[in-house]
C-alpha cells in the first residue's frame, strides 16, 4: 500500500507539471546541462559520420564495404564497454575523454582528407581516414553516446522528468536531424574543414563536462536533489 501511495503522489505531482515550469530559476543549470549536453552530442557530427559512413571510406579511398563491415563488428563491443566503464569511472571522467576521444579523431580526419593532395601522404590518407572513423565510433558509444541520457534522468527531480526527458528528447532529434541534413554539403564545401569544426565542437564538450556536469555516480536520486550535497547548485 506505501509503495502504491507514493505512485499515486508522484503521478498526481507530474500531472500538475508543465513545460513552462522547466524554465525556472532553480532549473537553469539542470536544463543547461540537459540540453546542453544533447545539442553537443549531435553538433558533434555523430549522425552525419555514422550515416555517411560509407561515403567517407569512399571520398579518402578506403573499400566502403571492408569500413562497413568492420563498424557493424564493433557495435556490440563498443557498448559493453561504455557499460563498463560508467560504473568504473564515473559520468564526468568518462564524458570528457569520450569528448576528448571525438576531438582527436576528428583532427585525424581532417589530417587525411588536408594531407590528401600532398605528395607522399596520399597513400596514408584511406588508412588514417578508417581509423579516424572507427576511433570516433568506438569512443561516442562508450560515452558521450549515452551518458547525455544518464545525466538528464539523474539530475531533474521525479515530478520534472517527463516535460524534461520530451524537451531533451526534442532537442536531440531535432539537432541530429540538422546535422544528418548538412553533412553532405559541408563535405561538398570541404572535407577538412567540415571535421575540423567537428573537432572544435567536441573541444568544447570537454570545457562544458568540466564547468557545469556534476559527477553522480554512487549517489541515489535522493541524494543528488538534496539542498546541502551542492551537486547541481
Amino acid at each position: 500500500m506505501k509503495e502504491t501511495r507514493e505512485i499515486m503522489i508522484c503521478v498526481e505531482a507530474t500531472a500538475n507539471v508543465s513545460m513552462g515550469s522547466l524554465f525556472k530559476k532553480k532549473y537553469t543549470r539542470q536544463l543547461t546541462i540537459g540540453v546542453g549536453l544533447m545539442l553537443l552530442q549531435q553538433l558533434s557530427g555523430s549522425a552525419g559520420i555514422s550515416y555517411y559512413a560509407g561515403s567517407i571510406f569512399e571520398l579518402a579511398g578506403f573499400p566502403s564495404r571492408i569500413g562497413m563491415t568492420v563498424l557493424s563488428m564493433v557495435v556490440v563491443p563498443k557498448a559493453i564497454l561504455g557499460l563498463i566503464l560508467v560504473e568504473r569511472w564515473g559520468r564526468r571522467p568518462l564524458l570528457m575523454v569520450s569528448a576528448l576521444g571525438l576531438c582527436l579523431s576528428c583532427i585525424f580526419l581532417a589530417l587525411s582528407f588536408g594531407l590528401k593532395g600532398v605528395t607522399g601522404f596520399v597513400n596514408f590518407t584511406p588508412t588514417m581516414a578508417f581509423i579516424g572513423v572507427l576511433t570516433f565510433n568506438m569512443m561516442f558509444a562508450a560515452g558521450i553516446g549515452a551518458l547525455p541520457w544518464i545525466i538528464m534522468s539523474e539530475i531533474f527531480p521525479m515530478n520534472m522528468k517527463a516535460v524534461a526527458g520530451s524537451l531533451v528528447a526534442i532537442t536531440n532529434w531535432f539537432t541530429g536531424w540538422i546535422v544528418s541534413y548538412c553533412f553532405n554539403f559541408m563535405l561538398i564545401w570541404s572535407q577538412s574543414g567540415t571535421f575540423s569544426i567537428f573537432a572544435m565542437i567536441s573541444g568544447l564538450t570537454i570545457l562544458f563536462a568540466w564547468c557545469l556536469v556534476p559527477e553522480t555516480r554512487g549517489l541515489s536520486l535522493e541524494e543528488i536533489q538534496l539542498p546541502h550535497a551542492n551537486i547541481l547548485s
